[in-house]
């Protein structure tokens, strides 16, 4: 050894120049001199024979805590309080009983208690009973918290067959429900699968399918429906207030003056749903509008008529918002002269067809006004304006067949015969007009026309109205001109084409005027001209594939225009007219080729 360390010794300073190096393994040779001990003495290799000693001694180790472990078990199992590592016990009510092991047993006292009776052998039961796994549960519950008091002799209950509680306590009500709970759901169960089974009294098994099992779940949902509390009825929709109905109805009308659309301004005041404030409606309108254009005030009016007329504005909710703005109207007079010429276009609309009879109207409206002196001058306004829609004659008829009488609305003192000349409402004395006294008619211009034929017509007048219109401003000669014809025709059909790619004709808007065009087409040359307007509208329209031939249909359907003058159409030389003409023909050849059909299967036979 000592001849090892100088050879290393010998090494370290012939072979290595680095001082660390030199010092760190000078270390490790000093403490290998000194002080090293091995952890393990130095026993050399194992022999065979210690080999397998070493490996039975393992097996034999093993084998021993196998058996300790099952020792173990069987103690737990056979000893009330476990083994010598069991945990504390919960008595059932949330107290831990702690068990010592090393508690001495004492059989003398166990025999007292059997000797006692305090202890029945015949109905001691170990562990938690019962059929259902949930009702040994609540059973287990139930003796743990019964405090250990003594079982209950057999009821009734035990007699029926029904096992009975041994006690009463916290948790009965628990056991109970869930008793009731099992057993219909064990009823029903049973009911279920009997039923689908199919075998009913001795009735052959019927398959289940698909629709045979919704129908028995939609039986047993009708039963649970029939057996659940009928809810409270609902509570109706509470009115809206007066504040309410006048930011609605002010939000209405704004937009229906605004688009014009009489269809969802009438669907809109449906859905308020109050009727019994529609008064608001009336009074918000009449205000909005009562300095505003004359069309504004003419579309109102129809509006309110419309909504009578349908019956979903009441007449005596009309009334009721008329007579708030007309008690007023003394004070309104002053700073709006035309205040009463304005009144006159928003009532006047009410006087069409299918809305309140004139006798009905004049009475009412004037109650508030007759005490003011001004019931006449209103009225006036009225009948002057339902003069240019129908004569004065058809006008002085309607105030006759009311049983109306201008004494009624004029103050005592007023002179009558004055009133009504100032007024020029002489009609209504049913006198006939002399000559000086006949309104002269002034000749309207193409444009001006047209535009009052497109507005009867959007605002959906009657026919009898447009007619009426038509005999108050042209005299016969204007009528019965080719001018009118063609305005006529054209604005009929403009109503009824839906702007639309492609373009559409709404056949019900040119059959509702049926009337009104066979008044005025009453002979062929006017069914010609009136032909020519639809030839100069789709040349004007670019052509639109197929939109002259629904108009022709219709207008043939209708017995609006006959057959030859079609044919007539069809075969013009006239050069005014033949602008476009060569495509509007190819239009409507299917219509041609149809209306040939009849004549010749007719030369066949």
């Amino acid at each position: 050894m000592d001849e090892y360390f100088n050879q290393m010794n010998k090494i370290i300073k012939e072979k290595m120049t680095s001082s660390r190096i030199r010092f760190m393994l000078q270390d490790v040779l000093d403490l290998r001199k000194n002080s090293w001990v091995p952890r393990r003495g130095d026993q050399g290799p194992k022999t065979i024979d210690q080999i397998h000693k070493e490996a039975e001694l393992e097996e034999h180790q093993e084998q021993i805590k196998v058996y300790q472990q099952l020792l173990s078990k069987k103690e737990r199992s056979h000893t009330p309080g476990g083994g010598p590592n069991s945990q504390p016990q919960d008595d059932g009510c949330g107290n831990t009983v702690p068990i010592s092991k090393d508690r001495p047993i004492d059989t003398n006292r166990l025999y007292k208690i059997i000797k006692s009776g305090g202890m029945d052998l015949n109905n001691l039961v170990l562990a938690p009973g019962g059929k259902a796994g949930c009702k040994g549960v609540w059973r287990s519950w139930e003796k743990g918290c019964s405090g250990g008091t003594e079982a209950k002799p057999a009821s009734a209950d035990q007699e029926s067959g029904r096992p009975a509680t041994s006690t009463l306590n916290h948790f009965s009500a628990l056991q109970q429900t869930s008793s009731l709970l099992s057993s219909s759901d064990t009823d029903h169960r049973d009911r279920d699968h009997f039923d689908r089974s199919g075998h009913v009294d001795g009735q052959e098994e019927n398959p289940i399918t698909k629709r045979s099992f919704s129908r028995e779940s939609q039986e047993r949902g009708g039963r649970s429906e029939e057996s659940a509390p009928t809810p409270p009825p609902s509570l109706p929709k509470p009115s809206l207030s007066e504040e309410e109905m006048e930011k609605k109805s002010k939000a209405i009308i704004d937009e229906y003056l605004h688009i014009t659309d009489l269809k969802e301004a009438l669907q809109c005041v449906a859905e308020l749903n109050s009727a019994s404030m529609l008064y608001v409606f009336v009074r918000q309108g009449l205000e909005s509008t009562l300095e505003r254009s004359t069309t504004v005030r003419e579309h109102l009016g129809l509006l309110l008529h419309q909504l009578v007329k349908v019956g979903t504005l009441p007449i005596e909710q009309y009334y009721k918002g008329l007579h708030e703005i007309l008690e007023v109207t003394e004070d309104m007079a002053i700073d709006i002269p035309y205040m009463w010429l304005y009144l006159a276009e928003l009532i006047t609309p009410m006087l069409h067809e299918g809305g309140i009879p004139m006798g009905q109207l004049f009475r009412e409206i004037s109650k508030p006004l007759v005490p003011l002196g001004k019931a006449g001058v209103l009225l006036a306004q009225i009948l002057q304006l339902l003069c240019k829609g129908m004569t004065p004659k058809k006008v002085g008829d309607l105030w006759i067949e009311a049983g109306l009488n201008w004494n009624d609305f004029l103050p005592e003192d007023k002179d009558v015969n004055k009133f009504v000349t100032e007024q020029k409402v002489e009609f209504t004395k049913g006198e006939e007009l002399g000559p000086k006294e006949v309104v002269k008619k002034q000749l309207l211009s193409g444009e001006e026309l047209s535009k009052q034929l497109d507005r009867l017509l959007q605002d959906k007048a009657d026919n009898k109205h447009i007619m009426d219109w038509v005999e108050a401003n042209l005299d016969e000669e204007q009528a019965a001109s080719n001018h009118f014809v063609r305005s006529l025709m054209a604005s009929v059909c403009g109503i009824a084409i839906i702007c639309e790619h492609p373009y559409k004709a709404i056949a019900e808007q040119t059959m509702v005027r049926a009337e009104l065009l066979q008044k005025y087409l009453n002979d062929e040359e006017k069914e010609l001209q009136a032909l020519y307007a639809l030839q100069a509208m789709m040349v004007h329209m670019e052509e639109p594939a197929n939109l002259l031939c629904m108009f022709f249909d219709t207008l043939y359907d209708e017995d609006i225009i006959k057959e030859e003058a079609f044919y007539k159409w069809e075969t013009s030389k006239d050069p005014a007219e033949q602008t476009g003409r060569g495509v509007v023909l190819k239009s409507v050849t299917a219509f041609f080729t149809w209306l040939r059909e009849p004549e010749e299967e007719s030369d066949k036979e």
